[in-house]
């Protein structure tokens, strides 16, 4: 494996630690593609993310993207043509490539010109035709459009693979309340919703990063940016804020604010942490294994000492040279 690919396996990984799922960028080879004309091998994929939806069409659609996955291609496009939702017309779309895939995206995308569920699924269709700058020119929409949304999380990736997959999440260094963690997945995300709003700065982080894991960057920021003003002298709160603040376009944003924390704040394990997940989400790789084997000596068996151990082992067990 060359360097740059033990690279983006280490960063790929990094998103492995934190998500629990290892999420392939179709744009790893982007600065090799060939000059002939054909289409790319296989189909594009399809990503749709229903957050804490558990209702009847919600389930058959996620059934369908396991069976296309699994290249039951058939047996997902039945499950798809059965719903008449934006998604599911998306992911009928894509799902009959390449039959008339991208007039009917392009359709869509006219129909509804501010959908970053549309803007991505048509430049992936795109880039499987080869054509690149249009595909391009698409996800800048969808990131464009509704940035506070995954899909333009997922644009993201695509427009700067360089990067690892989504965005770097922020790990508190506190728990969640064991009344709040036992709840089911919708009813948690409104206890949380409702702790944020009695104004605590944790309860706002916790807030924060269940937004993150949503996909919902510009409003975990909001939320981790008022803990920080109600909690200026809390290393958790103004570590948060400057995560928050991560744009793989911009990604000095969140780095001028959290490099200067460490002499603010020496000893709070929680800016070592996240310093070197940033970086190692910015894939320099050797600056990431110092900041967190620092941020490990700070305590080995805390929460981010032991996620800190999973970051050094994924880094040391690839390599990068």
């Amino acid at each position: 494996m060359s360097s740059r690919g033990r690279v983006f396996v280490v960063v790929a990984l990094a998103a492995a630690v934190v998500s629990g799922v290892v999420v392939v960028g179709v744009l790893a080879t982007r600065g090799h593609v060939p000059a002939a004309p054909e289409p790319r091998a296989g189909r594009p994929p399809i990503s749709l993310y229903f957050g804490v939806r558990g209702d009847p069409e919600t389930r058959a659609l996620e059934r369908a993207l396991r069976l296309y996955s699994a290249k039951h291609v058939d047996a997902a496009r039945k499950i798809f043509d059965r719903y008449h939702s934006l998604e599911a017309q998306v992911a009928a779309a894509v799902a009959a490539w390449s039959d008339g895939t991208v007039s009917k995206l392009q359709r869509l995308a006219a129909e509804h010109p501010r959908s970053s569920l549309v803007a991505l699924h048509d430049g992936l269709a795109l880039y499987w035709l080869r054509r690149t700058s249009e595909a391009e020119a698409a996800w800048e929409i969808a990131a464009r459009q509704q940035p506070d949304s995954p899909y333009a999380v997922r644009a993201g990736d695509f427009l700067h693979p360089q990067f690892a997959p989504g965005l770097p999440r922020y790990v508190p260094s506190f728990p969640m309340p064991l009344r709040i963690r036992i709840l089911p997945p919708a009813q948690q995300l409104a206890a949380l919703r409702g702790a944020a709003r009695r104004g605590d700065a944790h309860a706002k982080i916790l807030y924060g990063v269940a937004l993150q894991q949503l996909g919902h960057p510009r409003s975990a920021e909001r939320q981790f940016a008022a803990a920080a003003r109600l909690a200026p002298n809390d290393p958790d709160a103004r570590a948060a804020a400057a995560v928050g603040r991560f744009d793989k376009a911009r990604p000095a944003k969140a780095f001028g604010r959290l490099g200067p924390l460490t002499r603010a704040f020496p000893r709070a394990q929680t800016v070592r942490f996240h310093l070197g997940v940033l970086l190692l989400w910015s894939a320099q790789v050797q600056a990431a294994e110092r900041q967190l084997t620092q941020a490990r000596a700070q305590g080995t068996e805390t929460v981010l000492g032991k996620q800190a151990a999973q970051y050094l082992k994924a880094i040391r067990g690839v390599g990068t040279g």
